[in-house]
């Protein structure tokens, strides 16, 4: 277009007056102009145009980056919901096999006060002199005075202390789900018998007896019964005097809990996992 308005500037001075060709002149300058503002209006709009694609390149990569950063986020909330909802299934698990034990003992607890009740009321003052009845961690004692049971330097039990066997006897039947240890216990005077070696033997031989009279005289069943012989290496009293001595000399009667139950329950504990 300016080519032609150059050609026609330069042939229209012939053809039209000088009034005319100035209005021309004018009109090619002004068009002249506005080409160039033109050309400059599209230099800076394809400046702004790849500023805009190059903000927009940058808006997706932030995009992207935040949409990972999500996505991770939510993995870690899942495994940390997998988490909790497992350590509160062990949590669970261990409450209620603490709540079994829990159970266990004080059932152990009450059958033990019972069985302790029963055989206090069931000996007569007279026996009770010779004879002490008491729960210890978890296990029922029966002790019972040597002069009671046999005479010095025997293991023979005497006529005396049959009937005493016989109510400890009847309420041991009565709770057949405990077991009965029976220990014998001298004090530390040495044995002067041809028969008896040591202190060992007597108090081994003596819980024997006891056992022997429980099975056969009562008929509790041999498989609940153990005997034990202590010697003089369990004493509780001194020695050193003859009140202390007569105290050592004793034979205790243990009724305990089977340990099957305890030991199927710790078989039941959760494990970790």
């Amino acid at each position: 277009m300016l080519a032609c308005l150059a050609i026609a500037t330069m042939l229209l001075p012939s053809c039209v007056s000088n009034k005319k060709y100035a209005q021309l002149q004018s009109d090619y300058q002004s068009t002249k102009e506005s080409l160039i503002e033109c050309n400059s209006d599209s230099r800076n709009l394809q400046s702004r145009l790849e500023e805009q694609q190059r903000q927009n390149d940058e808006l997706k990569k932030g995009m992207a980056s935040l949409k990972a950063t999500l996505d991770q986020s939510m993995a870690q909330n899942a495994q940390g919901g997998t988490n909790i909802a497992k350590l509160v299934d062990e949590i669970n698990a261990s409450n209620k096999y603490i709540k079994q034990l829990v159970d266990a003992k004080s059932k152990s607890d009450s059958l033990n006060i019972a069985l302790t009740n029963k055989l206090t009321r069931s000996l007569s003052n007279d026996e009770l002199r010779d004879v002490d009845v008491k729960v210890l961690k978890g296990v029922v004692y029966i002790s019972l005075a040597d002069n009671m049971l046999f005479k010095s330097g025997s293991y023979e039990i005497s006529d005396r202390a049959m009937e005493t066997l016989s109510k400890i006897a009847k309420i041991i039947k009565d709770y057949n789900d405990y077991d009965v240890l029976v220990e014998g216990n001298t004090d530390n005077v040495p044995i002067s018998k041809t028969n008896i070696r040591n202190n060992w033997d007597l108090s081994a031989l003596r819980a024997s007896s006891v056992v022997q009279c429980l099975q056969d005289k009562f008929g509790i069943n041999p498989s609940r019964l153990s005997a034990a012989g202590r010697g003089e290496f369990n004493p509780i009293a001194d020695n050193g005097t003859e009140v202390g001595k007569q105290r050592n000399r004793r034979t205790e009667i243990i009724i305990t809990p089977k340990l099957d139950q305890f030991l199927d329950l710790i078989d039941q504990a959760p494990e970790e996992k």
